[in-house]
């Protein structure tokens, strides 16, 4: 066997090195978003999460959850026992996951006064309907414990972000919640999905289509795991033809662990 001359060995690192950057470019070009868009899901009945599921699957789209403790068609609470196994699935898949406020929380106004303090109506829990008082320590100990509960189903930290149950809030409300090492995540205009509409007024087909149509780069989308007052449901009409019209469209998909808004604060407030 002839030895390889020194110029024979450059000729062979030089194409070593080439082959190499190459393969690492086009690494970084699938891996990369260059259009993003935020799809974000709350808790609901939950009949519909296994469809849902399936289909982020299927288009291989990660999503960032905002889970509550909510009542269900099926088994105990959303985030109870029946459903645990799905949670943790989802963790698996590469999901990130938020709180919803364990008792999905609503605020519904500040008490006036030097200290802050909220009107609250929880919608699931032992004091679902009831109107409350809570100070800062309680709302936050309420967002705590859905992440809490997270953690526990699926061995995953959840994000320090948190959205209030139908995105009512109030200055107050959010800097209380951000003093407890909470961040508010709402939703863009464009990406309210609209699976909270009456059927009768707001077909599936019109909301895919104002979706394809008005949804632009970075926007948060917000659709729910199952709404109880919507006779035709949205998610299996509507979802997989909206990611895919979406793709068609040149967009891709993140969590919002890399969300511009937030991933500094995620990065800082991660423990």
């Amino acid at each position: 066997m002839r030895p390889v001359s020194k110029s024979g060995y450059a000729i062979v690192l030089i194409a070593s090195i080439a082959c190499s950057t190459w393969a690492t470019a086009q690494n970084n070009l699938k891996n990369s978003c260059a259009k993003p868009l935020y799809l974000t899901f709350d808790t609901g009945h939950m009949e519909v999460a296994p469809l849902i599921a399936e289909v982020l699957k299927r288009q291989d789209v990660r999503v960032t959850f905002f889970a509550a403790n909510e009542r269900t068609r099926v088994g105990d609470g959303s985030l109870g026992k029946h459903w645990a196994p799905w949670w943790k699935a989802r963790a698996a898949e590469g999901h990130e996951f938020a709180s919803h406020t364990y008792d999905h929380a609503y605020w519904r106004g500040d008490v006036p006064g030097a200290e802050p303090t909220f009107r609250i109506r929880p919608s699931a829990g032992k004091a679902e309907g009831r109107d409350l008082t809570w100070n800062p320590e309680n709302y936050c100990a309420n967002i705590a414990l859905a992440a809490q509960r997270l953690q526990e189903i699926t061995g995953k930290k959840p994000l320090p972000l948190y959205r209030a149950p139908g995105g009512k809030t109030s200055p107050k409300l959010l800097a209380a919640a951000r003093a407890c090492g909470w961040a508010h995540v709402g939703w863009s205009p464009a990406g309210f999905l609209g699976d909270e509409l009456p059927s009768e007024t707001f077909s599936n087909a019109a909301l895919l289509k104002n979706a394809l149509k008005d949804i632009r780069e970075g926007d948060i989308l917000l659709a729910h795991l199952g709404i109880w007052s919507r006779k035709d449901a949205w998610a299996p009409a509507v979802l997989e033809p909206l990611i895919m019209g979406l793709k068609d469209r040149g967009f891709c998909f993140e969590t919002l662990r890399a969300h511009p808004a937030y991933k500094g604060w995620i990065a800082t407030n991660a423990q």
